[in-house]
């Protein structure tokens, strides 16, 4: 390609926070119509690098080099020229939705700010344009939503929203930093579709940040591989997967979650079943708020999870899997029986049911989210140690010292806040505190989906060695097909809220029975490999 073609030049690039070199002599260029990746685990400088380019970078940040957009350097641009270049010419999507949108404003406002600034459209010209840009990215019966707010809509579907938001104004270069870490196989290959075929249509250029190799495999044309703040390896991304010629590109490509889960013994418990269990939120429309209808968020769940055995729940964004977890902790109104440990525990009230909260503990997927910013390490995995009223101050720090020890953090991490620890980390703590009352049933909400592929490994062989010490069931909610096969013995796929196939993992992974199975199996191991391997290799 000419030199005409190049949207961005990036040369000699370096960002330091004080002591710290975040980011040493970056160098790339992305052409139209092209998709560059860079790759690399937390830390090693890909979104300090994509912030940089536009100046998005706190004012601590001492940064040197040069960034030329079309022919004009950015460096020294004035605000008012970045101002217009920053979503009108390059677009940022970033990785968690929710911090990016305004729970305060509806979908219609948000998008259409965007819309009204840039491109000058109000009215019903920008609720068409609006109502476009949701179908193209997946959002169903878009009309019906544009006046909900972003806690109305799953992870998967606060994304699309954003990619939306991004393509508004039809950038000529789209900075994607992990845009589908949070979002279903199916959906994360309709984006990854809907980004090619705008590259086709538009001539845009793309540089996609990720930790996830079977992505790049499958979109980028150029790759750089970015350790400890820079670029030790480059070059096309036939050549990079096919040839890889430094050790830490080496090691990148062998992370990948394998093996089965350890059988469950013949004798094991029943820890929890369901019976016809519904959950179906009411729909109430006018000033005296009359149901007028219901979201079925899950419909008719029957399941049940023995000691020491993992059940894996595998399905797109909205169909009921975190719904039904929440459901089973009772953290969301049901109906139908949920019996934990020989009880149904359908109808019981607070101080009825806070003797078995220790006994069924949950993890979620953002550990940075679900961990408070204001407390310790100590105070964090100590804090149900207090509210059930177990041993005493000094117990608990050494009650506290080793689960950290065990979940493989040091004891002497407990005086630390959890800004201080790395993504891994940070999941580590929030396993810690759910272990640490010894729970007979957890309950994991995509604990791996936001972690780098090595760290997804540690963290899969953590849960393994957990569950084998303690006899744990695991109810295990993922995406990450993968990760599921990794852990689970037995599989539940949902679809609008209902099971549409459930069974022993290696069956429903060998031989799915239902179209919906097989299509999220086929998207999954499209992304894993460039050849797709058969369902069940």
């Amino acid at each position: 390609m000419s030199a005409a073609e190049i949207i961005l030049q990036v040369r000699n690039l370096n960002v330091r926070f004080g002591d710290n070199h975040a980011v040493r002599d970056v160098s790339f260029d992305i052409r139209a119509g092209e998709t560059v990746a860079l790759v690399g685990e937390s830390g090693s400088g890909k979104s300090v690098t994509a912030l940089s380019t536009v100046k998005l970078l706190p004012d601590s940040a001492q940064v040197s080099g040069s960034v030329i957009y079309r022919g004009a350097e950015l460096m020294n641009a004035a605000e008012r020229e970045l101002r217009r270049v920053r979503g009108n010419n390059i677009s940022f999507v970033f990785q968690e939705p929710m911090t990016s949108l305004n729970p305060l404003h509806t979908l219609e406002k948000q998008i259409g700010e965007s819309l009204a600034l840039h491109q000058g459209l109000t009215g019903e010209a920008a609720r068409a344009r609006i109502i476009e840009l949701l179908e193209k990215v997946g959002i169903n019966d878009p009309a019906s939503r544009l006046g909900n707010y972003p806690h109305q809509f799953s992870g998967g579907q606060r994304q699309r929203i954003m990619i939306a938001m991004a393509l508004a104004n039809g950038p000529d270069l789209l900075i994607a930093d992990e845009p589908t870490t949070a979002v279903d196989v199916t959906i994360q290959a309709q984006i990854l579709d809907l980004l090619a075929e705008l590259q086709k249509s538009e001539g845009m250029g793309l540089l996609f940040i990720t930790h996830d190799l079977g992505i790049v495999r499958k979109i980028a044309d150029r790759v750089n591989v970015m350790k400890d703040g820079e670029i030790v390896e480059s070059g096309m991304a036939a050549r990079i997967f096919a040839d890889p010629r430094h050790a830490y590109t080496r090691k990148l490509l062998a992370a990948e979650p394998s093996g089965r889960p350890d059988p469950v013994p013949h004798d094991a418990k029943e820890i929890l079943h369901t019976e016809h269990l519904r959950v179906w939120f009411p729909i109430k429309r006018g000033v005296l708020r009359r149901v007028v209808g219901h979201i079925k968020a899950v419909n008719d769940a029957s399941f049940s999870i023995r000691e020491q055995e993992t059940v894996g729940i595998v399905g797109e964004s909205g169909s009921g899997k975190t719904t039904l977890a929440l459901a089973v902790m009772r953290l969301v109104s049901s109906q139908g029986p949920v019996v934990f440990l020989g009880q149904n525990i359908q109808g019981l009230k607070g101080a009825q049911i806070r003797p078995l909260r220790r006994h069924m503990q949950m993890v979620f997927q953002d550990p940075y989210g679900s961990l408070s910013p204001r407390m310790t390490v100590e105070q964090i995995v100590a804090e149900g140690l207090q509210i059930h009223d177990i041993g005493h101050d000094r117990d608990r720090h050494d009650m506290v010292a080793d689960i950290l020890h065990e979940v493989g953090l040091s004891p002497d991490m407990m005086s630390r806040y959890p800004h201080e620890f790395s993504g891994g980390q940070r999941q580590r703590i929030a396993i810690a505190r759910a272990m640490i009352l010894r729970p007979r049933l957890v309950v994991l909400d995509e604990p791996t989906s936001a972690l780098d592929m090595t760290v997804q490994v540690q963290i899969v062989e953590l849960l393994r060695e957990l569950q084998r010490k303690h006899r744990l069931a695991y109810l295990f909610i993922s995406h990450d097909l993968k990760v599921v096969r990794a852990l689970s013995h037995k599989v539940i796929v949902m679809k609008l809220g209902d099971i549409v196939e459930q069974g022993e993992g290696d069956a429903v992974f060998d031989a799915p029975a239902t179209d919906y199975t097989r299509t999220l199996m086929k998207a999954a191991f499209d992304l894993a490999s460039v050849d797709a391997p058969a369902i069940g290799d």
